[in-house]
């Protein structure tokens, strides 16, 4: 009997010190989708793995209110394919990228993208670049440009501050850089002939009401400089404050984003006609048809009567199994490709590979 005693006391002591170390493991290591299955299994919901995570990996200045909103939001389901989701329905393609975005929001180490993320390894401008350089009413080093070059355009974004006011209500930072790089200009060492910067600020809302059929899945008011880092004659650079409003129903989106430009000393203003070719807004739409997008963005100044503006055509289509990587076509016909050619029209198609796409 007391041998049985010893080994009932001894499969106790056994299970309690097991229990404690796999809460132990769960507290030192950041919880996946599987451990949060597993979690589950132990007696632990996933609203309660989610805390868990993060009390391990959110930032110090993270607050306890923020963090049940967050897990406040999220469920699991277990069958073949375990995921995490909000528990509100998705409807859109706006709502599902904002759902992922939701779901990475706060993992450290991730950088989330914000606009697409692409390169174009052949971009073929069907006027010439030295046409529309020689154009200018200054001289541009005496560079010799191939007509095709090579375009990427990297995006990035990380929160700032996340469901304010309890509230669905985030504050979001990016940056973007767009370059035009002559690869294959051999003959001048294969110069970058333009490099677009714009880091940007903005206050991001989710208000879900609905007009003519269409969801406002987001709006957004922010303020964005955009610079090419240059000096001398060859500087562009403007300020604007814009408004963003998304709508989506079912596989299509579209965005209203108007802006006024922040005026600069007329002395020290590079591009004071910047908006005669820009306009004051652009309307931004894509359709999402299985694993293809169909995107179009058009800019046009009503002041003009509509002669200057622009217009870019992109696709993007699927290359292998997995999605991670698309191939991508993108046509531009206007004004205001880049910084530097902000005034000259541009009627250009160019080919390549797409990293992140904006649905």
């Amino acid at each position: 009997m007391r041998c049985s005693f010893h080994v009932c006391v001894w499969f106790k002591m056994k299970k309690h010190f097991l229990n404690m170390l796999f809460s132990f493991c769960l507290l030192l290591f950041a919880i996946t989708k599987e451990d949060i299955v597993l979690a589950q299994a132990s007696g632990l919901s996933a609203q309660e793995a989610c805390i868990v995570k993060f009390i391990r990996t959110a930032p110090d200045k993270l607050t306890l209110g923020e963090v049940r909103a967050r897990c406040g939001e999220m469920t699991i389901e277990t069958g073949s394919e375990k995921s995490i989701e909000p528990k509100r329905q998705l409807t859109g393609v706006v709502e599902e990228r904002l759902s992922v975005d939701e779901t990475n929001i706060l993992k450290p180490f991730t950088l989330m993208s914000h606009r697409n993320n692409y390169i174009l390894f052949a971009a073929h401008n069907f006027l010439g670049w030295e046409e529309t350089q020689n154009n200018n009413d200054f001289e541009h080093d005496g560079a010799d440009f191939d007509n095709t070059e090579v375009q990427f355009q990297l995006s990035i974004k990380a929160p700032l501050a996340v469901d304010l006011f309890d509230q669905r209500l985030d504050i979001f930072t990016a940056y973007t850089v767009r370059s035009f790089w002559q690869l294959y200009n051999s003959d001048n060492s294969s110069p970058f002939r333009e490099t677009n910067h714009e880091p940007e600020i903005w206050l991001q809302m989710r208000p879900d009401w609905e007009i003519f059929g269409f969801k406002n899945t987001v709006s957004a008011l922010g303020m964005s400089h955009q610079s090419n880092g240059r000096g001398g004659d060859l500087s562009r650079s403007w300020n604007r404050i814009y408004a963003g409003f998304g709508f989506e129903r079912n596989n299509f989106a579209f965005l209203l984003r108007p802006w006024i430009r922040i005026q600069e000393n007329s002395q020290d203003d590079d591009n004071p006609d910047i908006t005669d070719y820009y306009g004051h807004g652009e309307l931004w739409a894509a359709y999402k048809y299985k694993d293809h997008t169909f995107s179009f963005m058009s800019r046009n100044n009503i002041e003009s009567g509509f002669s200057r503006g622009a217009v870019e055509l992109g696709w993007s289509f699927p290359l292998f199994r997995y999605n991670f990587l698309k191939g991508y076509v993108q046509y531009f016909s206007g004004y205001g490709e880049s910084l530097i050619d902000y005034n000259r029209y541009v009627n250009r198609l160019g080919i390549g590979l797409l990293l992140t796409d904006v649905l």
